[in-house]
């Protein structure tokens, strides 16, 4: 016969779960026939039972019963190919297993496993290399009795423990293998015997005896054996080894569970303690990872190896060393994460290492460590482990180091102790894999922090510091940012004091996030206060920011003025003299009012286009409101649910919020954020709550004037006798020089009425109206000039002063501190 052939059936397996089952005494007589038997031969169990075995052979194969039944009792089975005889004279090729089935103290007996090689190629090949084939088969093979006990097994079996094949029989797998989950797979065999449904595929996870410490996984297969009458007799099972798959499996799994846990925020110190969390208990013991203070800052890492190296423990995980897959953390320990400081809390003090300590070395090279067995005692700086090992315990220890774009963030240390076998090179390249996926989110963290500490800084020079002190509202703010990754969005409030004693509240969005929009933001709120300081009506502030938008816009392109296209604002003055608020929105909702009485109404805002992108004129609305109202401010975020602005609907939350009314304003303002805005927002929020104040009449004063330039003295007087009043002689002087030369200046070049009135608030201002529409300005005259000096002195003696424009003329005003607290 030929290689080839010979190969080919090499390659054919001995199919157990095909065989035809019968018995044979101990002389070889047939003792009990299936009809599985009856099928392969054609023989009836009639005409079988009580025959020879060699009476079922072809001639060439009877004479060799006799020596293979010896075998079988010297060797306790033999495999091989028998050319057995049909009932009808037709030679048929088998492949035959003998075996030993006794019972102890009864008569001998052989189990005869038979399987038809067809016309399989090669059936004639040497006997001793079919039997070779079969005896030295890798897979475990074993035949159990309805009682679970061992009548037969091969040698492979041995391999997973229990003993040879001989000193299993009569035992159960119990029996053999106390340490093995014995019950789990009786239960299968038990369910097998019971509905004949053979089980192909059970997995069994567990350690051997001779390897308590290693994990062990082996693929079992379980089939029943049937007399002729379809009874069961027996159960024989198949046990293949998948120990370096199921490790491999292990290792995918923890690398899938790295990389769904690791990196679940831009925080250093949680990213840190996401990679020890991963690999305790399942890869090591305990783990710790070590980095440099400049890294949990942002910085770039700095080392210097003369001396012993300050590293933060940044994250660590410890359980319990005489559970190696436990879970529970060890008393006294370092924390675990039940017990760990929350993301964001400051890093543990720092552990020193050695200068010459694999740590170290792993810092400065960029290269990993691995020991085994080590002792605490000739190593010292074990003692700088999350577990310090006890006196003569030996522990195995991997140090990555945490390594990204180029550079070393700081190390990892992974340990295994006492008798979990130590690591490996496999190990190595797991936990390699495993650092490198974390390095990368540390860098970006790192990274991170750096971009978040600069666009804080930035946060805190565009937004107001603190609302300047004024007398016209009380206010309150609130600011959440929907940009997780720098705290900073393109929402903004302001509140600007304007003259009269009146205040411009602002409230306005840049779209998008982080530093380029906080930049364009910052630079509309700069434009904002400019408009606001010329004293314009709010829809003129809008028109002269929507066109110096737009001329951003096509000036820069795609920096800051296309960052600004789109913004939105709310622009409102408030007058605490008569309660007058006029506003004007672009692209903005509109403020939500609170009475008195507790009533929400929203204003009936015309709105104009967003900034930048041109439309129709801009329009204001003006309103009256009684003292102690509430004006809301807000960006639309305080409005919107999900990823959409629903007007209706967030009106009606906003409504119900501000209707829950607190004492005070600061935690009414809190209370709506905390009802309508969730922790991380969709997007940013920003509100406003200014609640009105009137000045009380008392400290209004006007008059009306003629036009004569003999009204000139008298307005002095009148002014000079009301500060008297208000207690502010010591202003006399500079109010009367004041009111003299803008009193003067209306009578001189304007036309129409004319009107004196003073404000007493946190200055004293004084204004003069008249019909006029052209604004005066400041002159430097000449030495033989006769005049031109009147607004030149008074702006060398005032605070400020300014020009306002209404419908009917204009407003000069001017402003003197007063420096008495109180007043």
């Amino acid at each position: 016969m030929g290689t080839h052939d010979e190969d080919g059936v090499a390659r054919r397996r001995f199919d157990v779960a095909d065989a035809a089952p019968l018995l044979l005494d101990g002389r070889g007589v047939v003792t009990s026939w299936t009809r599985e038997a009856a099928r392969l031969l054609g023989y009836s169990a009639a005409d079988a039972v009580g025959r020879d075995l060699a009476g079922l052979l072809t001639p060439g194969d009877a004479g060799r019963v006799a020596e293979i039944l010896d075998r079988c009792r010297r060797d306790g089975g033999w495999s091989g190919l028998l050319s057995a005889r049909r009932g009808d004279g037709r030679p048929v090729p088998v492949m035959a297993r003998i075996t030993c089935a006794d019972e102890p103290g009864g008569a001998d007996r052989r189990l005869v496993l038979l399987s038809e090689m067809g016309d399989a190629p090669g059936w004639t090949m040497s006997r001793s290399v079919l039997e070779q084939m079969v005896s030295g088969s890798p897979i475990g093979i074993a035949i159990v009795d309805t009682d679970l006990r061992f009548v037969w097994s091969n040698d492979a079996l041995a391999r997973f423990g229990g003993g040879r094949p001989e000193e299993r029989l009569g035992l159960r797998l119990g029996d053999v293998q106390p340490g093995l989950d014995a019950e789990a797979a009786e239960a299968q065999m038990r369910r097998v015997l019971a509905d004949g449904a053979t089980v192909v595929g059970y997995e069994h996870v567990g350690h051997l005896r001779t390897a308590p410490h290693r994990e062990t996984a082996q693929v079992l297969s379980f089939t029943r054996l049937e007399d002729d009458h379809g009874n069961p007799v027996g159960v024989y099972y198949t046990v293949v080894d998948i120990t370096d798959r199921h490790r491999a499996r292990q290792r995918l799994a923890l690398l899938d569970r790295a990389g769904r846990s690791i990196g679940s925020s831009l925080d250093i110190a949680r990213t840190a303690q996401e990679l020890a969390d991963a690999a305790v208990p399942g890869f090591a013991d305990a783990v710790a990872v070590d980095l440099p203070a400049p890294v949990l800052h942002g910085a770039e890492p700095t080392v210097d190896p003369t001396g012993p190296v300050p590293l933060h423990r940044a994250g660590v995980r410890v359980t319990e060393p005489d559970s190696p897959h436990g879970t529970a953390p060890r008393t006294g320990a370092a924390p675990s994460p039940d017990t760990a400081p929350p993301a964001g809390s400051p890093p543990s003090a720092p552990v020193d290492h050695p200068a010459d300590s694999p740590p170290v070395r792993c810092l400065l090279t960029g290269r990993p460590w691995r020991g085994e067995r080590l002792d605490v005692a000739a190593q010292p700086w074990l003692r700088n482990l999350p577990v310090v090992p006890s006196p003569g315990e030996s522990v195995s220890v991997l140090i990555v180091p945490v390594r990204a774009r180029g550079t070393t963030l700081g190390v990892t240390t992974f340990l295994r102790r006492g008798p979990r076998e130590p690591f490996d090179a496999d190990d190595l390249a797991l936990a390699e894999d495993l650092v490198s996926r974390a390095a990368v989110c540390v860098d970006n963290a790192r990274r991170y922090t750096r971009e978040r500490d600069a666009a804080l800084v930035l946060q805190r020079n565009l937004l107001p510091h603190r609302l300047p002190e004024q007398d016209a509202v009380e206010v309150a703010v609130c600011y959440r940012p929907a940009d997780e990754l720098t705290g900073l969005g393109g929402d903004w409030y302001d509140l600007i004091p304007l003259s009269a004693a009146r205040v411009a509240l602002v409230v306005g969005e840049v779209p998008g996030h982080g530093i380029d929009a906080a930049a364009a933001m910052g630079r509309v709120r700069t434009a904002v206060r400019t408009l606001a300081a010329l004293d314009l009506p709010p829809e003129e502030v809008l028109a002269h920011l929507d066109d110096l938008v737009a001329r951003m816009a096509r000036e820069e392109g795609l920096d800051a003025g296309t960052q600004a296209q789109g913004a939105g604002c709310v622009y409102v003055v408030y007058d605490p003299v008569d309660g007058r608020c006029t506003m004007a929105a672009a692209g903005h909702p509109a403020p939500a009012v609170v009475l008195p009485d507790g009533e929400v109404t929203f204003v009936d805002l015309p709105q104009g286009s967003a900034l930048g992108l041109g439309g129709p004129p801009f329009e204001s609305t003006q309103l009256t409101l009684p003292e102690g109202s509430t004006l809301a401010l807000h960006t639309d975020g305080l409005l919107a649910q999900g990823s959409a602005w629903a007007l209706d609907t967030g009106r009606t939350r906003l409504r119900r919020a501000l209707e829950r009314r607190s004492p005070a304003l600061d935690l009414t303002c809190r209370t709506v954020i905390e009802a309508l805005v969730p922790a991380r927002p969709y997007d940013d929020v920003a509100l406003l709550m200014a609640r009105t104040r009137r000045l009380s009449p008392d400290r209004v004063a006007d008059w009306e004037l003629p036009a004569d330039p003999a009204a000139v003295a008298e307005a002095r007087r009148t002014a000079s006798r009301r500060l008297a009043e208000w207690g502010l002689p010591e202003l006399s002087f500079t109010t009367e020089l004041v009111v003299s030369e803008l009193v003067t200046n209306a009578i001189r070049y304007a036309v129409g009425p004319i009107r004196l009135r003073l404000i007493r608030e946190r200055s004293l201002v004084c204004e003069v109206f008249d019909g006029g529409a052209t604004a005066p300005h400041l002159r430097h005259p000449r030495t033989t000039d006769e005049g031109g000096r009147g607004l030149l002195l008074v702006s060398q003696v005032t605070e400020r002063w300014g020009t306002r424009f209404l419908g009917e003329g204009k407003i000069i005003w001017a402003e003197q501190s007063l420096t008495e607290p109180g007043v």
